[in-house]
């Protein structure tokens, strides 16, 4: 489903990307894993048209993204939830997840793509009416990833779904990524804690000053005594 191979992105004149390749195929779970500054960011919003490559190539079922605007990566059917969860300060919740119903009008009505992004986060029925500004860092992320999800994705990039979150909210984010997964829908994730990686990840990519270091299965990783010490640095 996505493809990328030897990605390399600049930023102001450094080299970010040193070669990245790796592949998310439907209905898998993958994890892109390390510190702060590794490159999963970058990566990530690479793939979404935030940030141009120097080399290497993107696709998307086949389709190439390098050079198409993030609007057009949405439209193909891509959802983005990023690191800072941004959402509307002065649109409601409801407003807030109704959005992409307007970017991607195409695919199902737009009322069972909500009722969808509610069924997977039913938190946030009871905060229909509160505004952005007056949401905890959980109910962003939450309003990020249901905002997302109201795309009608096929692949859902998530970028640290857990970081600074209440240990009471992550459990409510966990459950409702593997409801995501669990629909057949492609997700990549972009994680600095190993802790807060899935079990039923179906691979894991671990990414040190912009390459990859280690690619493998969760259970494979952590028999890498190599690969282990980068991730524990990270945490």
């Amino acid at each position: 489903m996505l493809e990328i191979r030897d990605l390399r992105v600049d930023i102001a004149g450094s080299p970010i990307l040193r070669g990245v390749s790796l592949a998310v195929g439907a209905g898998e779970l993958v994890c892109l894993l390390g510190r702060n500054g590794a490159g999963k960011t970058t990566t990530l919003n690479a793939v979404m048209g935030h940030r141009r490559a120097a080399g290497g190539a993107i696709r998307f079922r086949g389709r190439d993204l390098l050079g198409l605007p993030p609007h057009r990566i949405a439209r193909l059917g891509i959802g983005f939830s990023p690191e800072e969860s941004e959402v509307f300060a002065e649109l409601t919740v409801a407003e807030n997840v109704a959005l992409p119903t307007w970017t991607r009008p195409e695919g199902r009505p737009a009322e069972a793509r909500i009722a969808h992004a509610y069924a997977v986060f039913p938190k946030l029925r009871q905060y229909l009416a509160r505004g952005g500004a007056q949401l905890s860092g959980g109910e962003r992320k939450m309003v990020s990833i249901a905002r997302a999800l109201a795309l009608d994705p096929e692949l859902l990039l998530l970028d640290e779904p857990f970081e600074g979150l209440s240990p009471l909210v992550i459990p409510e984010i966990a459950r409702g990524i593997g409801a995501i997964r669990a629909e057949g829908r492609a997700v990549l994730i972009a994680e600095s804690n190993l802790h807060h990686v899935p079990e039923e990840v179906d691979r894991v990519h671990v990414i040190e000053r912009g390459e990859i270091v280690f690619g493998g299965t969760l259970a494979a990783l952590r028999a890498d005594p190599a690969a282990m010490a980068i991730v524990a640095a990270a945490a």
